[in-house]
C-alpha cells in the first residue's frame, strides 16, 4: 500500500530540492539533485544530451568521479532519450533506473537513479522518480541562462560567433500542446551561418517561420537576427504575416543595407480548423506530408526575398492557404538540406530529402523523426556540409503530443 501523501518520502525530496535550488549556481545543480535524493537511498546522475543529440554527457558534481559519456544510439540511456520511456539496466552488478529528462516536452537528456538496494521495478519508485525528474528538467531549463556550466557540458567543440548569437535567439527545439507539435534541428550547430527558425503559439494560432540569410558566418547571422527581431516586434504588435514580412524588409534596408537578402517562409496555422496561411519570400517550398508520404510541396504565397525592397502594400502581398487534415505534417527546410552533394557525386536534391522523409519515421514523435532525419541526411553528404541545414517539422494532430510524453504520463498507460 502506498504511503499517505503527507508521509510520502518523495514529497520531502521534492521540497528539499526546491529549497536547495533557491541559491544554487548552475554548476551546483547536479550536486543539489543528488543531495535531495540521497535520503531516499538513491544515487542520481544527471546527463545532458550534446548539441548534436548524439551523446549523453554527465553533469559534474565534484568531488565525485563522473561516469563516462553514453552514446545515444547504442545504450539503454540512449533508448530512454529517444523513446522518452523509462528503462532499467544492470551495470557492474548494480541495478539502475533510467528516466527521460524533459522540460515539458523538450528532451534535455536522462537521469540515472541507482538504489542502494532493492528492485528498480517497484511502481512507487517509478512514480517517484518520474515526479522528481520532471522537477529536475524544469530546474535545468531555468538555471541555464544564469551561467555557462550547463551549456559547456553540452558542447563538444567551440562555437563560432554567429552560432553563439543565433542559438541565443532561437526558441526551444521542441514544443507540444494538445493540438500540435513542433520540432526543429539546425546543423552544423557549432558553425551556423544565417539559418534560423522561429515559432510561437498564442490562443488558437501557431506561428511558424524559417530563415536563411545570404552569406556566411557573423554577417549572415546579424542579418537573420535583424529579421527575427523585426518579425517578432511586428507579430507582438498584432500584425499579420504579410505585414511581418514587410517589417523585415524595412529593418534590413535601414540597418543592414549592404546585406544582400534573407529568404524565408512565414506561416500561421489555425489550431482548431487546420487552415494554414503562409508567405514564401524566395525560400524552398514546404513539404506537406500525409500518412507518411510527401503529398506535395506548397508553392504559393510567393514574394521577393526579405530585404529586396518589396514595393507593394500588405494588401497586395499574396498570402496562400492550405487546409490540413488531422495527422498531417509540414516540413520547412533550408536549401542546405537539398543542395549538398552525395557521396556518389550527385546533388542530394529535394528527391533525396523526400526519400528520407518517407522512410520509417511516421510512427516516431516529431523530435525523434527530425533527429534521425538530420543525422541520416548528414551521412549522405560528401564531407562536411558547406551550408547550414535547418529543418522545422510541424504535426497537426490531437494525439501528436502523446508520443512525446513519458510513459507514466500518457493517457491510457498502465
Amino acid at each position: 500500500m502506498a504511503a499517505s501523501e503527507d508521509h510520502w518520502p518523495w514529497r520531502a525530496a521534492v521540497a528539499d530540492l526546491l529549497q536547495r535550488d533557491r541559491l544554487a549556481q548552475p554548476d551546483q545543480l547536479a550536486t543539489v539533485v543528488a543531495a535531495a535524493a540521497a535520503p531516499l537511498g538513491l544515487d542520481v546522475w544527471l546527463y545532458l544530451v550534446d548539441q548534436e543529440q548524439r551523446i549523453l554527457l554527465p553533469v559534474p558534481r565534484p568531488p565525485a568521479v563522473s561516469p563516462p559519456p553514453l552514446p545515444v544510439e547504442s545504450t539503454a540511456a540512449g533508448q530512454v532519450f529517444m523513446s522518452v520511456r523509462p528503462r532499467s539496466s544492470t551495470v557492474d552488478g548494480r541495478a539502475r533506473l533510467w528516466m527521460p529528462l524533459l522540460d515539458g516536452t523538450e528532451r534535455l537528456g536522462v537521469l540515472e537513479f541507482v538504489p542502494a538496494g532493492g528492485s528498480v521495478d517497484d511502481p512507487e519508485l517509478l512514480s517517484g522518480c518520474d515526479l522528481f525528474g520532471q522537477l529536475v528538467g524544469h530546474l535545468v531549463a531555468t538555471k541555464i541562462p544564469y551561467g555557462d556550466a550547463l551549456l559547456q557540458v553540452r558542447r563538444q567543440q567551440r562555437m563560432s560567433e554567429a552560432s553563439e548569437l543565433l542559438w541565443r535567439l532561437l526558441p526551444p527545439l521542441t514544443f507540444a500542446c494538445d493540438r500540435a507539435t513542433v520540432a526543429a534541428v539546425l546543423e552544423p550547430c557549432y558553425q551556423v551561418g544565417g539559418d534560423a527558425f522561429d515559432y510561437a503559439v498564442n490562443g488558437g494560432t501557431l506561428f511558424l517561420a524559417i530563415f536563411d540569410t545570404a552569406g556566411h558566418e557573423l554577417r549572415a547571422g546579424l542579418g537573420t537576427a535583424v529579421v527575427m527581431s523585426a518579425i517578432r516586434a511586428a507579430r507582438r504588435g498584432g500584425d499579420g504575416i504579410a505585414a511581418m514580412a514587410l517589417a523585415a524588409d524595412r529593418a534590413l534596408e535601414e540597418h543592414l543595407p549592404e546585406l544582400r537578402f534573407t529568404t524565408g517562409v512565414l506561416a500561421e496555422l489555425d489550431l482548431d480548423s487546420g487552415r494554414l496561411r503562409y508567405v514564401n519570400a524566395g525560400h524552398p517550398p514546404p513539404l506537406l506530408i500525409r500518412k507518411g508520404k510527401v503529398l506535395r510541396s506548397l508553392g504559393g504565397g510567393k514574394r521577393l526575398p526579405l530585404g529586396l525592397g518589396e514595393a507593394t502594400i500588405e494588401g497586395l502581398v499574396e498570402v496562400a492557404e492550405e487546409l490540413l487534415e488531422p495527422g498531417d505534417r509540414l516540413l520547412l527546410y533550408t536549401d542546405g538540406a537539398t543542395e549538398a552533394f552525395g557521396r556518389d557525386g550527385r546533388l542530394f536534391g529535394v528527391e533525396g530529402l523526400v526519400d528520407l522523409v518517407e522512410r520509417d519515421t511516421d510512427d516516431l514523435a516529431a523530435p525523434e523523426t527530425l533527429r534521425r532525419l538530420c543525422h541520416t541526411a548528414l551521412t549522405h553528404y560528401e564531407g562536411t556540409p558547406t551550408d547550414d541545414v535547418t529543418l522545422l517539422l510541424v504535426e497537426w494532430a490531437e494525439d501528436a503530443a502523446r508520443r512525446m510524453l513519458p510513459l507514466a504520463m500518457r493517457p491510457g498507460s498502465p
